[in-house]
């Protein structure tokens, strides 16, 4: 048996390649919609890709089912209780699907879904000491550390409640019957948001699972729906639009990326962003800041820049982008992971091009920036007769750790609706944990009208590293 985890940092998420030497033939799980490495791993070890599994259709990511079943000819296999637009072989209790010595034998799991499957690796010839099954590719249903959240599908129609009591049963009456030697292997690891608890490792065992994770040890039905429907992190607005696409019939990454990049003169964007269009700026903060274009949104594409662009950016609208010479391809294809397929182009040549036509345009309309404030010059700030509104835009559970007396605070993915009611020409400071969400926070705040806005650069480890005040558990005042 060949199994491969290929994981994908910046949206936490692991697919997979299961394939048999001596039948030469391969099945992948999971996969991201840009299916490259996939298909170089089979050609390099000799195998064909038969078989594409999806464990359910995921929030937080397009999958690449359709990618495959276009490029290499695999047949899709999604769980019975699945409804798609495109044909796909449904799979469940009892279905086994063999590649030469390698059996993948399919376990229905719902309660992260309804349709939610598990896929369970048996090899004829394992290595010594190694039993059967050799390993189970758990999707969403049981992560290392935690387990998948059931409150992803209310708008959908099925409650918390529901798909949790489902949940446990998978859990308890399907995965914890498997052998304690068993290795698991989650669709994702820290830094979901399908997830509370998820830890950073990406393999484990049924056995340390049944100690070790939070949701797994002895309990009723009732306490374990209180316990893994409790404080989970807000679900992006994306997540039902990508649910949702991945059971359609859709364009593939090829298709989209081809009729996508189209090089704009700086005129051409301008015009796009009056008609509509969504201007996304993907370089560094520190550039950012340093220069950009009025009404940008700066979303770098060294963070989780997929998951931050499906929470603050429409799908429905066209998307301009504005990247480091080189990185624009970089840029849309990330936004397709994520389904944003409507990228109507880029400009051309970078930032680059409007400074050198400074002869022509006025500077003050077409580049602007936004003031990093050093600690103590925004300790200054903060103590002067004309005080800013200090808005902390990190996560409530960062919050309650530490944070910087006398400031608001407005978690980043409800950011723009929190400060509707503020004036917009009052001073404001925004800050996070280290600079990224502040400058995503601070680009809102310039699109939106406001003309006084400036950043703690370094944020809040910036200001704890200068020795100023910090308030929270084990902080003095």
């Amino acid at each position: 048996m060949i199994l491969k985890q290929f994981y994908l940092n910046c949206l936490a998420h692991a697919s997979y390649v299961i394939g048999d030497e001596a039948g030469g033939t391969a099945a992948v799980v999971d996969p991201q919609r840009d299916v490259d490495q996939y298909l170089t791993f089979a050609a390099d070890h000799r195998l064909r890709i038969t078989h594409v599994f999806l464990t359910h259709f995921h929030a937080d990511f397009i999958a690449g089912h359709l990618e495959l079943r276009d490029r290499a000819g695999a047949t899709i296999c999604l769980g019975r209780k699945a409804v798609a637009e495109y044909n796909f072989k449904p799979v469940g209790d009892g279905s086994v699907i063999n590649l030469g010595d390698t059996r993948i034998e399919v376990l229905e799991t719902p309660g992260h879904t309804v349709e939610s499957i598990s896929l369970v690796l048996h090899d004829a010839n394992p290595e010594p000491r190694i039993p059967n099954p050799v390993a189970v590719l758990t999707g969403d249903t049981l992560f290392v550390g935690d387990v998948g959240r059931p409150d992803l599908r209310a708008s959908l129609g099925w409650s918390a409640t529901e798909l949790g009591a489902m949940l446990y049963d998978s859990l308890h009456g399907t995965l914890l019957k498997l052998p304690d030697a068993t290795q698991v292997y989650p669709a994702h690891g820290a830094g979901s948001l399908c997830g509370k608890a998820i830890s950073k490792e990406t393999v484990s065992t049924i056995g340390e699972q049944r100690t070790l994770n939070y949701a797994l040890q002895p309990m009723s039905k009732e306490r374990f729906l209180e316990l893994v429907t409790a404080d989970q992190p807000d679900a992006p607005a994306y997540f039902t639009y990508d649910a949702v696409l991945n059971s359609r019939e859709r364009p593939t990454l090829d298709e989209a990326l081809a009729r996508e990049l189209t090089p704009l003169t700086l005129a051409q964007v301008q015009r796009a962003v009056r008609e509509g269009a969504q201007l996304l700026d993907t370089r560094d903060p520190t550039e950012f800041a340093a220069a950009h274009l009025p009404g940008s949104v700066n979303i770098g594409l060294a963070g989780p820049y997929a998951t931050w662009a499906g929470t603050l950016l429409d799908p429905s609208k066209p998307i301009v982008i504005v990247a480091d010479p080189g990185a624009e391809k970089q840029s849309a294809m990330r936004l397709g992971r994520i389904g944003f397929d409507r990228v109507e182009g880029f400009l051309e040549g970078g930032l680059a091009v409007v400074r050198e036509q400074r002869g022509v345009i006025t500077v003050r309309s077409a580049i602007v920036k936004t003031d990093r404030l050093s600690p103590q010059l925004a300790a200054e700030r903060i103590a002067g007769s004309n005080a800013p509104l200090v808005i902390d835009v990190r996560t409530p559970r960062e919050r309650a750790e530490k944070w910087i007396a006398g400031t608001t605070h407005r978690p980043l993915n409800t950011f723009t609706t929190a400060v509707a009611d503020v004036a917009r020409d009052r001073p404001v400071i925004v800050f996070c944990a280290g600079g990224y969400r502040s400058s995503i926070a601070a680009s809102l705040l310039q699109r939106d009208g406001f003309t006084n806005v400036s950043e703690l650069a370094g944020g809040i480890a910036a200001w704890e590293a200068a020795g100023l005040p910090l308030s929270g558990s084990g902080q003095s005042t």
